[in-house]
């Protein structure tokens, strides 16, 4: 990661030279699963041994690797902390699936020496960081609910927000932001046609075939980026990666939820509302920016996607909550990105070290003025009413990001893979070629299993 924000890192795809910023903050901006260094980790479902912190030295330098995006909060801290002492890395905070940080502990497991003492990193860090990276090593991420951050700390932050940190009973990271999807549209087009907001799935595919008779050229979304499953088929709780063991997958392509999805996406792509290039595709923004009417995706889109990317102009946009399915009253949605804090359970200071991420995640004064959604809840309320993050939309987004907040479906699991090889791999190409989303589920089911087998898990498939 290099630039901003957390959307998913890897997203870039600088089409024009005035779009290009643009769309590398909104790469940042998306800061989730990275590939395992190694293939085959050790995977086990019985708790591990109780927490035995290192010999603790109170005072101690505590080294901290941040991400470029996260380096002027760390600074921030040290600068109202001058008695804590920190020296201070950058790196890419596991950007592009980099594997870098799990090469670099595996290397640090076997010298003995060399841990840094806090790690900013994505959710599938967490994977590997959970657990020893060889027998006899002890889990690099330190259990944070063993005495280390307070139950009420832990509890303050947004429903189901750490379900990532948290393997075999224990919570080993804070979760930086989050960025929950939400229905993004153009306002003053929708009062100008006179469209109502749709609510249900049924409303948004019948809205869409209408945008396509009555206004032909105009889309109601995309499914062409690498990310584009997390927003749709997490949303509907499709159970593409459901962990029912810590070393198991089970993947069913095939279910209900995932195929009612791929046919009202076949039949939006059909009429030509929902679009299968990609928004950060190169050109997108240029030819097609200032005709999306709805975008279905994260939090961070107001500000990364139709602004800096789509510059549409302040007041015309707003967001809406996740929609819902007719006869179906549960709210869930999907996230598209977010990173982690984590600390070294080998820290010779974890004083410090818990002080630090406590405050880089739940911290007023640090989160008001975040780049993308924080996860605690109440940094999240000082976010919303910082006019930077507000100010640019055509209606207050704070229920809408607040209900999608506390709606992220629990039951899209982080893996030690990433969840977008597979689409990236077998959808998106399929959808260049003419071919049907429905079509494509049997391919990608497949190659999840086969990633999920490549990386040590058993797999089920009904």
């Amino acid at each position: 990661m290099r630039s901003s924000g957390s959307p998913r890192a890897g997203r870039r795809r600088p089409a024009l030279r005035a779009t290009a910023a643009a769309l590398s903050l909104a790469a940042a901006a998306v800061l989730a699963g990275c590939a395992s260094a190694d293939t085959t980790p050790q995977a086990s479902s019985s708790k591990p041994a109780a927490f035995e912190p290192a010999a603790q030295k109170d005072g101690s330098q505590i080294t901290v690797w941040t991400d470029s995006t996260r380096l002027p909060s760390v600074q921030a801290y040290q600068k109202a902390h001058p008695d804590v002492k920190m020296k201070i890395v950058t790196y890419d905070g596991g950007a592009d699936g980099s594997t870098y940080l799990q090469s670099k502990v595996q290397l640090f497991d076997r010298t003995g020496s060399g841990w840094p003492d806090v790690v900013f990193g994505s959710p599938t860090d967490v994977t590997w960081a959970s657990e020893p990276t060889r027998p006899g090593a002890r889990a690099f991420a330190a259990p944070l609910d063993d005495k280390l951050v307070p139950p009420s700390t832990l509890a303050g932050f947004a429903k189901g927000s750490l379900t990532p940190c948290r393997f075999n009973g224990h919570t080993y990271c804070l979760r930086n932001d989050i960025a929950q999807v939400v229905l993004w549209y153009n306002k003053s087009l929708m009062d100008k046609w006179g469209y109502q907001v749709p609510t249900t799935w049924e409303d948004y595919e019948a809205l869409g075939k209408r945008v396509a008779r009555e206004h032909p050229g105009y889309l109601v979304g995309s499914i062409g980026d690498t990310n584009s499953h997390e927003s749709y088929f997490w949303s509907t709780r499709c159970p593409a990666f459901d962990l029912v063991e810590p070393d198991t997958l089970r993947t069913d392509l095939q279910d209900p939820h995932c195929t009612r999805t791929a046919k009202l996406l076949d039949a939006l792509i059909s009429a030509k509302a929902v679009t299968t290039k990609g928004f950060f595709s190169q050109g997108f923004a240029k030819d097609s920016g200032s005709k999306v009417l709805m975008a279905y995706g994260p939090s961070w889109y107001g500000q990364y996607l139709f602004k800096a990317a789509f510059h549409a102009p302040a007041k015309q946009i707003a967001a809406a909550p996740p929609l819902t399915w007719k006869g179906d009253p549960t709210v869930s949605t999907g996230n598209v990105g977010g990173g982690v804090w984590m600390v070294s359970s080998h820290s010779a200071n974890l004083k410090a070290s818990t002080d630090l991420v406590t405050w880089l995640t739940t911290s007023d004064q640090n989160q008001a003025s975040a780049p993308t959604y924080p996860a605690y809840t109440k940094a999240a309320q000082a976010w919303l009413a910082n006019p930077a993050n507000s100010g640019y939309f055509a209606d207050d987004v704070s229920e809408a990001f607040r209900q999608a907040a506390n709606a992220v479906w629990t039951g899209w699991s982080n893996t030690r893979f990433s969840d977008a090889t597979a689409w990236s791999s077998v959808v998106l190409p399929a959808l260049t070629a003419g071919r049907t989303l429905t079509s494509a589920l049997p391919a990608w089911q497949k190659e999840i299993a086969n990633e999920a087998k490549a990386h040590g898990y058993k797999v089920i498939v009904p």
